[in-house]
């Protein structure tokens, strides 16, 4: 079921994303890093770094849609077995892939809010994931830009029907 809700949820988003008038499309190429912020298994994952593309398609309202894939990976672990209270092992978070699609308000032209959700793939698990951002252009021209972002994995344990949340900082180049 967890599976039909997040492919239903994308495919929505991506209708909303692709039917809207398109002048333009500015896209970002990131490198982020990630702070565990809560997970059943944060000794394991700490911290993460990866790299990503953000694509905005310019509208000329203040409102934008905004399509997100980022790939993270999380090297550290403090080498402790966890278990499932069934004796089997749980497993920590190696990478997540994340698709998310949403929307972006700009309240000014160099400040950015956005919302975006869809599948991340931590491991063989499909999850739903949002990410809530506030974003900045550091020039007019928008060559470069940073983002922080909360990003929220629902149900990654059935045990307790745990989250995994991260803090995310990134730094991103326009590529076009």
């Amino acid at each position: 079921m967890k599976k039909l809700i997040t492919v239903f949820l994308f495919c929505f988003v991506s209708i909303q994303v692709f039917s809207q008038t398109q002048k333009k499309v500015s896209t970002y190429l990131l490198a982020q890093y990630n702070k565990t912020l809560y997970d059943y298994t944060m000794g394991n994952n700490p911290w993460g770094a990866g790299l990503g593309l953000q694509s905005t398609f310019n509208s000329d309202t203040k409102f934008k849609s905004a399509i997100e894939f980022t790939v993270d990976i999380y090297l550290e672990n403090d080498k402790i077995l966890r278990l499932n209270p069934d004796g089997s092992v749980f497993k920590d978070v190696r990478s997540m892939i994340n698709f998310f699609a949403g929307s972006s308000f700009y309240p000014s032209q160099n400040i950015y809010l956005s919302f975006i959700a869809g599948p991340s793939f931590i491991g063989e698990q499909i999850l739903l994931g949002v990410k809530p951002s506030l974003g900045f252009y550091f020039s007019k021209d928008q060559k470069w830009m940073g983002k922080v972002s909360y990003i929220n994995i629902f149900n990654r344990t059935e045990i307790g029907d745990k989250d995994f949340g991260s803090l995310s900082l990134a730094l991103g180049l326009k590529l076009f």
